[in-house]
């Protein structure tokens, strides 16, 4: 004997009952089969609010029944042939009068008992197993109906009736042992010994045909249903979801109790005595493996077999000095919990015994607070304990395994996990079993922390990485192309899925949740919402993705100030901005400092050098225990080519433009001019050293004209050439003396300057060409010759790629 299960979205409409007929007739043909079936799709939730509205005196309800008659009766005429269809149109007809009839006497009293609304609901499950039933014997199949009622015999707990299984196995097996070929029934539907009737809990038509298996020693329990099979995760929530082959009891009904809503969490416990396996399938695609269900189903690869989750929790917790040694408080909670039927999810308890905490149901939570203050009024009033306090919007997420127990670890790379995505987790819990380690969160993460876990346990090692650009000029144009050219090496050799959520300019930005196509990123901005920083931001922290990473293209000081913000909300950075790094020191502690406290990487290598790898080395130096002693520097590539460029018979005016025009250069080349470019970035390796120093600590050795600094960019330009000859002086005297002019950066023990020198042919910095920056790093370790790093550092090509080595390093 086989035993299946068909739900409500599997007998939804008549097409569905087409693949069902097909199913049972195949599986008809290798031995017996009962066939236990949920109401038409929604219809029970139908039937609840019909008897909810007729017992408010709401004539809604006669619409809602209207519609109800028009759907069955329909489903009969598309499924059964016209010359058979009278009796059956004639029986759910008869069926459909009765619930009119119980509804309308609930609508003259104003009063709707569980024992009514039951009955009433009864009705999904006994239309659709008829309609069912006359639909296989159309078919020309050997079928009964047998009412269930007749069956399972349950206690007076209407609603969620308790089963006495002794006397319902008796019954079960009796009828069993005469049996037709096929035998289909309503679930969901029981009755007292004194013949009303009851149900058994909403997704009770599993836990019938579970009974029945149970009682019949089954070969087999099969669950067909919508999905391929249980899941680690639910799909809707988890892209990357997959169905799970084989799965222990143990572990299918944590995952059932813990919001899995493939298998209603009593269904294991019948088949789960006598070991019969249950097999969860899709009726849409009949061929896919779906889920087994049995008792050695642990023997399976993986640790952690599923990943759930229960929302709208709120975590109570009772505390207070005088709970500590003394016994009884913990049984006192719970009394009293129970005494108003409030079911409790979680558990946890501090071992100094001053608090314990549980999860219960938001909707139930005015209660629980009543009756415990009440319970504990006394200890209230002497201080000894506190009021109950409540925290709502919270949810679950549980790891569910049988072989965790086994395997150190996994608690800490769970919460590991959840810890560098952001996620506070506000209390833990796991079972003295160790198959199921459960987290308390806020509700708004749960989409993120379902992600990442499943990312940590369930997928081969590929990691999303999920950008929030900022700039799309030179630089920015350039990195996106870069990462759209890598995004395949990426995956295949780094297993980084690397995509753009977030992008904007100064004039637009767009978002696409799924990463946009990096084919057409301009065509997606061009038709973007107007830019607004704020909303850029508020959007990047709402849409809450895990692995977050924002990226400054610009040197905006607005930009920068909204640092703190995003490492707060435990989103990497990673930026060629160099405002922030070189703002007062007090402020570039407290991004470092946030950035650690909060497990996210501030990372800015292209602050110095574009994509030369200088504050890398020298953060590697610094880690392991040397001392910086000297620094001496050529930092700006544009000043680099401009005094590279500059000699006799090309004006100083010309040379500037130039640089200007192919963007080694800012916007504004007063700002590279004047060195307060270089002494940025001086200090930010001063202070990447370990040494404390502000910008004004840094002398500037100036060859500027006073005037040149005023007013406009235009006339900036203008004063270049008016002052022209003062400059041919200054490569005159360095040429006579046969020296080269650089602008060096340097500190020596405490001390920084910036300024225009003319160096010998000896020195390092001499050889210089192009646009290349320069670092001589002389420390402890390198105290003889300098530790070098020399190239290019300047050009949106390098700078680009050094903006994405910090994003990979971020993600890695």
């Amino acid at each position: 004997m086989k035993v299946l299960k068909f739900g409500g979205s599997s007998v939804a409409s008549a097409e569905n009952i087409e693949k069902v007929v097909v199913i049972v007739k195949q599986k008809a043909e290798q031995s017996n089969v009962a066939i236990v079936v949920s109401a038409l799709g929604r219809v029970t939730d139908k039937l609840i609010s019909a008897g909810k509205l007729a017992s408010t005196g709401n004539e809604e309800y006669k619409h809602i029944l209207v519609e109800l008659e028009e759907r069955h009766l329909a489903e009969v005429r598309n499924l059964i042939p016209v010359s058979a269809q009278s009796s059956v149109l004639s029986q759910v007809k008869k069926r459909l009068n009765e619930i009119d009839n119980i509804c309308e006497g609930v609508y003259l009293i104003g009063e709707l008992s569980k024992k009514t609304l039951d009955r009433i609901m009864s009705y999904g499950e006994l239309l659709s197993s008829l309609i069912i039933a006359e639909k296989l014997k159309a078919e020309g199949v050997d079928v009964a109906l047998k009412d269930t009622r007749e069956l399972i015999k349950t206690d007076a707990h209407y609603g969620n009736a308790n089963v006495d299984f002794d006397n319902s196995n008796l019954l079960i097996w009796q009828y069993f042992n005469q049996s037709s070929r096929i035998t289909v029934l309503p679930g969901f539907v029981a009755s007292t010994e004194s013949n009303e009737t009851t149900t058994l809990g909403r997704g009770g038509s599993d836990y019938t045909a579970s009974i029945i298996a149970g009682a019949l020693n089954a070969e087999v329990l099969e669950i067909w249903t919508d999905v391929s099979g249980m899941m680690t995760a639910d799909p809707r929530i988890v892209g990357q979801a997959y169905p799970i082959d084989k799965i222990s009891y143990g572990e299918a009904m944590e995952l059932s109790h813990f919001g899995a809503k493939v298998i209603y969490p009593p269904t294991i416990q019948p088949v789960l005595e006598r070991k019969i396996p249950v097999w969860i399938k899709n009726t849409f695609a009949p061929n896919d493996a779906g889920t087994l269900i049995l008792e050695n189903g642990n023997e399976s690869p993986g640790i952690v077999k599923g990943l759930s989750s229960v929302d709208k929790i709120a975590l109570l917790s009772l505390e207070g000095s005088g709970m500590v040694g003394v016994p009884g408080f913990s049984r006192r909670l719970f009394d009293a919990l129970s005494r108003k039927l409030i079911n409790v999810i979680f558990i946890t308890q501090g071992s100094s015994e001053h608090s314990i905490s549980v999860g219960v149901l938001e909707e139930d939570v005015i209660r629980a607070k009543t009756v415990v203050d009440s319970e504990f009024a006394f200890e209230i009033s002497i201080k000894k304990v506190e009021p109950l306090s409540v925290e709502r919007g919270l949810c679950i997420v549980a790891l569910v395994g049988d072989k965790m127990r086994s395997q150190p670890g996994v608690s800490g790379k769970m919460f590991s996990a959840l810890g560098r995505n952001g996620i506070n987790v506000r209390a833990i819990a796991q079972g003295s079993s160790e198959k199921n380690i459960s987290a308390v969160i806020n509700e708004k993460d749960v989409r993120k922390a379902l992600n990442v876990l499943h990312e940590e346990f369930f997928e081969t090692p590929t990691k999303q990485v999920n950008l929030f650009i900022v700039g799309t000029g030179n630089v920015g144009g350039k990195l996106i192309e870069q990462i759209r050219k890598q995004q395949h090496f990426l995956k295949e050799e780094l297993r980084l899925n690397v995509r753009i959520i977030g992008l904007a300019n100064s004039k637009k930005m767009c978002f696409d949740e799924n990463g946009m196509d990096l084919e057409n990123w301009k065509e997606k901005l061009l038709e973007g919402e107007t830019m607004d920083m704020r909303q850029f931001i508020q959007r990047s922290k709402a849409l809450n993705k895990r692995n977050s990473v924002f990226v400054d293209n610009t040197a905006s000081e607005a930009v920068s100030k909204i640092y703190e913000e995003l490492l707060e909300n435990n989103i990497s950075l990673v930026t060629c901005n160099k405002i922030a790094c070189a703002s007062t020191y007090k402020n570039y502690r407290k991004l470092k400092q946030l950035a650690m406290n909060q497990n996210v990487s501030f990372l800015f290598e292209t602050n110095v050098g574009a994509g030369l790898p200088i504050i890398g080395t020298l953060n590697d130096m610094v880690r392991s225990g040397d001392r910086v002693r000297k620094i001496d520097a050529v930092l700006s590539g544009s000043l680099n080519f401009i005094f590279n460029n500059f000699k006799e018979g090309v004006s100083f005016e010309n040379v500037v433009r130039q640089a200007q025009t192919e963007g080694y250069t800012e916007p504004d080349p007063r700002i590279d001019l004047t060195g307060t470019d270089v002494k940025r970035k001086i200090l930010i390796l001063i202070r990447e050293s370990g040494v404390a120093m502000e910008m004004e600590d840094i002398a500037t050795d100036s060859f500027m004209p006073a005037d040149c600094l005023e007013g406009t960019v235009d006339n900036f330009f203008a004063k270049l050439k008016e002052h022209g000859q003062v400059f041919d002086e200054i490569y005159k005297r360095a040429n006579a003396e046969g020296k080269k002019l650089k602008f060096v950066a340097s500190y020596n023990e405490g001390k920084a300057k910036v300024g225009l020198q003319a160096v010998d042919r000896d020195h390092p910095l001499y050889m210089l060409d192009g646009k290349d920056n320069i670092v001589l790093f002389t420390t402890d370790r390198y105290h003889e010759q300098p530790l070098i790093v020399k190239g290019a550092g300047a050009g949106a090509e390098v700078t680009a790629s050094g903006i994405f080595a910090d994003i990979i390093k971020t993600a890695r």
